[in-house]
């Protein structure tokens, strides 16, 4: 009896000792499984990087590409170039052509509002050839001259000046002649033509005779 629960606890003990020899053998076949995994994980996440690191990196250029592309931008500056200059030639070319128009035809609206008053003298001209008072006649010249100086005053701030007794002022009157008379200052005795201002700038001086104070 003792031989045979002899036998019965070595083949327990054996059976024991084979079972976690597998357990063993299973655990590291699993651990050199997991192992090789990881391995295989991290080589395929360096070729990746590798992969994505060569793909990002900017492809050198050859120097027969850099001196075509140096060639591009020259040929797109001067193309920029000449368009910039033609503008500029046109621009100048409109100024000028601006300029000559504005010289040529910058009297246009004076002169056409100078045709009425022309229109009046012509029927003045025709109305005096059968006229026989020649006071209708001063009268519609009169009226004329009235309206013209109206409109020159009122539309291009025209004013006239120079009257007899005004005080005599260098820069206002040209002085034809002088002579003495009973007077505290110069002044104006005679008004031989009329000046004009265009607002401020005197555009023709009045001609004048003087009277000064007697000595």
């Amino acid at each position: 009896m003792k031989h045979e629960k002899h036998e019965q606890t070595e083949e327990n003990v054996n059976e024991s000792e084979q079972k976690a020899t597998e357990q063993t053998s299973e655990k590291a076949e699993e651990g050199a499984s997991q192992a090789s995994e990881s391995a295989e994980k991290s080589e395929s996440s360096e070729e990746s990087k590798d992969s994505k690191e060569s793909a990002e990196a900017p492809k050198e250029k050859t120097p027969e590409e850099r001196i075509a592309e140096l060639e591009k931008e020259n040929a797109d500056l001067k193309d920029q170039l000449l368009r910039r200059a033609a503008d500029f030639d046109n621009y100048r070319k409109r100024m000028m052509q601006e300029k000559q128009d504005a010289f040529d035809y910058g009297n246009a609206n004076l002169l056409k509002d100078l045709l009425d008053s022309l229109d009046n003298f012509d029927r003045t001209l025709d109305a005096a050839k059968d006229a026989k008072d020649a006071k209708s006649i001063a009268d519609g010249i009169r009226m004329i001259n009235k309206s013209l100086v109206s409109m020159l005053e009122n539309k291009y701030n025209l004013v006239a000046f120079g009257k007899e007794g005004d005080a005599f002022d260098p820069d206002l009157h040209e002085a034809i002649g002088m002579q003495e008379g009973k007077v505290k200052k110069e002044e104006l005795a005679a008004v031989y033509l009329k000046g004009y201002k265009l607002k401020d700038r005197v555009i023709r001086h009045a001609k004048v005779m003087v009277v000064k104070p007697a000595e």
